[in-house]
């Protein structure tokens, strides 16, 4: 795989300043990885991770697709990542995609009238856009680190039977 080097975005940080915090926190960032590299719970056995990689590796410049395309910003790829890490486990990988904007789109498709697509901006925006059966729902969400209940709740109806 090749090196790819990010621009320091902001992150997402524990409220905690203590180094009893610093440590919890650590713990558990070790344990969630852990989990995320299993091949039944993991999103890495799915493929979405080495997905979003390839996705931002062939769109990072500009005119990607021929046609004026923005390029994906290193920090557009690291809000996705941190996006793909924080859903629960178990959640089916969404498909990975770009825009001609520089976002990255994470979409899960049951069906033409089940289907739900999350857009990541430079600046960690969710904006989202789910059709299940005749209704339609839509909308904007920063991301702190943390996948919005809107957004698994539209990922769950699109998927349920």
């Amino acid at each position: 795989m090749t090196a790819i080097a990010l621009p320091q975005c902001t992150s997402v940080k524990s409220g905690g300043t203590s180094e009893t915090a610093g440590f919890v926190a650590k713990q558990i960032q070790e344990w969630w990885g852990q989990l995320q590299r299993s091949y039944v719970l993991g999103q890495q056995a799915k493929g979405s991770l080495n997905e979003l990689i390839q996705v931002f590796l062939e769109c990072r410049h500009a005119n990607w697709d021929g046609y004026g395309a923005a390029p994906v910003s290193g920090c557009t790829f690291q809000f996705a990542y941190a996006f793909l890490d924080a859903l629960p486990l178990g959640t089916p990988a969404p498909s990975v995609g770009a825009e001609p904007d520089g976002h990255l789109t994470l979409e899960w498709h049951r069906s033409p009238r089940r289907t739900l697509s999350v857009s990541v901006s430079p600046e960690g925006d969710l904006h989202y856009a789910a059709l299940i059966g005749p209704g339609k729902h839509y909308g904007s969400e920063p991301f702190y680190g943390e996948v919005p209940k809107v957004i698994t709740d539209l990922i769950q109806r699109v998927l349920a039977a």
